[in-house]
C-alpha cells in the first residue's frame, strides 16, 4: 500500500472557472522523493497544501497509510513543511526556531535539546545554536528550516519552492544537501518546483502538472527521454518542434513505432511515432527534437543522418561547454504561407563547423530514433 494516496480529488475556488486540482489520482510512496514540476497555477502548490492540510478538497480523498485525512488537521498529520519563505521566527534563536514544533508537542525539555543538537547536526548548524535568523546567510535559514521540519521525525516532509530565492551557486549546493538528508534519513519527500533542472537533480519520481491534471508520472530519464506529450517534451528541458503530417495511416500503438512524416514543404522525416489512437494519412503531429541531437554542418555531405533541415544560421552562442546554434529553418521545412521556425543546436566544442560565421546557410541533421512525433 502506498504511504499517500489521492482519490478523484478535486479543488475548486470560488469565482474560478476551472478547478485547481482536477480528478487528481497520485500515490506516493514510502521513502521516495516525489516532486510536483509545472509553471505557475498548475496545481502543484495547491496539491502540496491539501496534502498538509492547509487547504481542504472540494471532493475526492486523501490518506495516510490507507486512513482518510482530509478532516484532519495540519498539526495532526506529523508533516514537516518548509515554505518558500522560510517562515522563521526573527525573535528566536536559531535553537529555538527548531525546538519549536517539539515545544507545542509538549516534549520533555531534555529530550528538546537532545532532537535539536542532532537536526542541527544534520544540517551542519551544530555551531549557529544562539544566532538569530537575520545574522544567517539564505542558505543558513534554509538549513534551520529544514532542521525544523525534520526535528520531530516526521513521516513526510513537505517543501514548496524552498530554494527559489537563492542564487544560482547556493541552490545547487542547497539541492545537494537535500539529496544527501533524503538519503541518509530515508523520510518521504514531496517537493515543489517550477525549475526543471531542480527536479531532475533531486527526484526519484516526478509529477509534470498542467491545469490543474498530472501530464506524466515517471522518473527523470523517463520524462527526458520518452515523454508523453508535447507539453511534457517542451516543458522538460529544451526542445525543437514542427508541425508537419502523417505520410501514410497508423493504427494505435502501444509503443513508440518507427514511421514517416511530411513537412509542410513537402520534405520526407524518419522518426519514432507516438500513436495511442489510429491516426489517418495526412493527420497534423508535432515533430520534437532536442538540440543536443542536432548535428551542424556547412555541407549537407558531411552529415550522416538520413534527416537533414536546411537553414539560415542566426546566432552563434558560446556558453561553456558547448554551443548554442539558432537557426531560421528554410522554405524545405516549411510551406510560403508558414512562419519560418526557430530551431537550436547545443554542439560541443570539438564539433564545431570550422569557419561558421552568422548569416551561414547551414544544414541540421538528426537520426531518427532521436526524433519523437506526437
Amino acid at each position: 500500500m502506498a504511504l499517500i494516496e489521492f482519490e478523484h480529488v478535486f479543488k475548486h475556488y470560488p469565482g474560478s472557472p476551472t478547478a485547481a486540482v482536477d480528478d487528481l489520482n497520485l500515490h506516493i510512496e514510502a521513502g521516495e522523493f516525489l516532486t510536483l514540476l509545472g509553471p505557475s497555477g498548475s496545481g502543484k502548490t495547491t496539491t502540496l497544501m491539501l496534502l498538509a492540510g492547509f487547504e481542504a478538497p472540494s471532493a475526492g480523498t486523501i490518506r495516510l497509510d490507507g486512513a482518510s485525512i482530509e478532516s484532519l488537521p495540519p498539526h495532526q498529520r506529523n508533516m514537516g513543511v518548509v515554505f518558500q519563505s522560510y517562515s522563521l521566527f526573527p525573535h528566536m534563536t536559531v535553537a529555538q526556531n527548531v525546538a519549536f514544533p517539539l515545544s507545542v508537542r509538549k516534549v520533555p525539555p531534555t529530550t528538546i535539546a537532545e532532537k535539536v543538537t542532532a537536526a542541527l547536526a544534520k544540517v551542519h548548524l551544530e555551531n549557529f545554536t544562539h544566532r538569530k535568523p537575520n545574522q544567517l546567510s539564505g542558505g543558513q535559514q534554509q538549513r534551520v528550516a529544514l532542521a525544523r521540519a525534520l526535528v520531530f521525525e516526521p513521516r513526510l516532509v513537505l517543501m514548496d519552492e524552498p530554494l527559489s530565492a537563492l542564487d544560482k551557486k547556493l541552490r545547487e549546493e542547497m539541492q545537494l544537501e537535500i539529496r544527501r538528508l533524503h538519503r541518509e534519513l530515508g523520510v518521504t519527500m514531496v517537493f515543489v518546483t517550477h525549475d526543471q533542472s531542480e527536479a531532475m537533480t533531486l527526484s526519484d519520481r516526478v509529477a509534470v502538472f498542467n491545469q490543474g491534471r498530472i501530464e506524466q508520472l515517471a522518473s527523470p530519464q523517463q520524462l527526458y527521454n520518452a515523454p508523453a506529450n508535447p507539453f511534457v517534451a517542451n516543458f522538460l528541458g529544451d526542445n525543437n518542434m514542427l508541425q508537419c503530417t502523417l505520410e501514410g495511416a497508423l493504427p494505435a500503438l502501444q509503443s513508440a513505432a518507427a514511421g514517416a512524416i511530411r513537412t509542410s514543404g513537402g520534405q520526407t522525416l524518419q522518426a519514432r511515432i507516438c500513436a495511442t489512437k489510429a491516426l489517418a494519412e495526412n493527420a497534423p503531429v508535432k515533430l520534437c527534437v532536442r538540440p543536443e541531437f542536432l548535428q551542424v554542418a556547412t555541407d549537407a555531405a558531411a552529415l550522416a543522418t538520413p534527416n537533414r533541415l536546411h537553414g539560415t544560421l542566426l546566432d552563434l552562442i558560446h556558453q561553456g561547454d558547448h554551443w548554442r546554434l539558432v537557426a531560421r529553418l528554410d522554405a524545405q521545412a516549411r510551406a510560403a504561407t508558414d512562419e519560418a521556425p526557430q530551431w537550436f543546436a547545443k554542439i560541443g566544442p570539438g564539433a564545431l563547423p570550422a569557419g561558421l560565421v552568422v548569416g551561414q546557410n547551414v544544414c541540421l541533421g538528426f537520426r531518427p530514433e532521436d526524433a519523437w512525433v506526437f
